[in-house]
């Protein structure tokens, strides 16, 4: 196992960890707290993340069962997740679910061939690429649940992966959206929890994003509005890009509305 990968699996833990602390005391209207998600209430919010690890850990060990799991999607595109995720919501055995579940990918991915990929619903993914989404979702999930429990989170430099991911997930998301990719890479400067500054991309790029490492990943992951944020585009791609910004895969959502 690379220091990479042992590291992104003890920040995702970390992340994990974070949220079962949170949510493990709830009784039952605590579970049922609508969250910024519309439709979602806390135990969506969980129950989503306990199928999606336990979607990603039979990519990667159970050929039948990811198959099955692929067809489901084929068949509801749209909607599976959603579905998929509101009926895990009322297993009364949620919170020890998704333990197993996150517990099993960790393992899962810190045994993974080194070199290999796994299936995915889009490329396949290294484990590296996929403890990074894993991580990245579970803050971002977390965060919905904080703020629908009125608790406030507390940004660590956890999330440098997150913003790493924003970055690289660029043309994919001007892609998303119908657009044409750019031509140039951007320098992007975010301004971490800790205070360091973290730079991605050519120093003499002639379009830059710069700002709170903490606006970015909300931005990137649609847990904010890019009004809300303190966030400074030079550039008319890297203005747009602003517009656009998604670090996770599938169709564009359509955001959060202003404060």
């Amino acid at each position: 196992m690379t220091d990479l990968l042992t590291t992104l699996l003890a920040d995702f833990q970390a992340e994990g960890d974070r949220l079962d602390a949170l949510v493990a005391e709830l009784d039952e209207q605590g579970w049922r707290t609508p969250t910024p998600a519309e439709g979602w209430d806390v135990a969506t919010q969980v129950a989503h993340l306990a199928w999606t690890d336990e979607v990603a850990t039979a990519a990667a060990t159970d050929k039948a069962v990811w198959d099955g799991y692929v067809l489901e999607a084929i068949n509801d595109p749209t909607g599976y997740v959603d579905a998929s995720a509101l009926q895990i919501a009322q297993d009364p055995d949620l919170l020890e679910r998704w333990r197993g579940a996150r517990r099993t990918l960790q393992a899962t991915l810190a045994a993974y061939p080194a070199g290999e990929k796994m299936p995915w619903f889009g490329p396949p993914m290294s484990p590296a690429s996929m403890a990074t989404a894993r991580l990245m979702e579970t803050w971002a999930h977390s965060l919905d649940v904080h703020e629908g429990l009125g608790v406030e989170m507390e940004d660590t430099d956890r999330i440098r992966h997150i913003a790493h991911l924003g970055v690289r997930t660029r043309n994919y998301a001007f892609t998303q959206n119908g657009l044409e990719k750019p031509a140039e890479e951007f320098r992007v400067d975010l301004v971490a929890p800790s205070g360091e500054v973290w730079s991605f991309g050519p120093e003499d790029a002639s379009q830059t994003v710069t700002g709170p490492a903490g606006d970015f990943v909300r931005l990137v992951t649609q847990r904010v509005n890019r009004a809300d944020t303190a966030l400074v585009a030079t550039g008319p791609d890297a203005d747009r890009w602003l517009d656009v910004a998604q670090a996770f895969a599938g169709p564009a959502g359509s955001g959060r509305d202003p404060r």
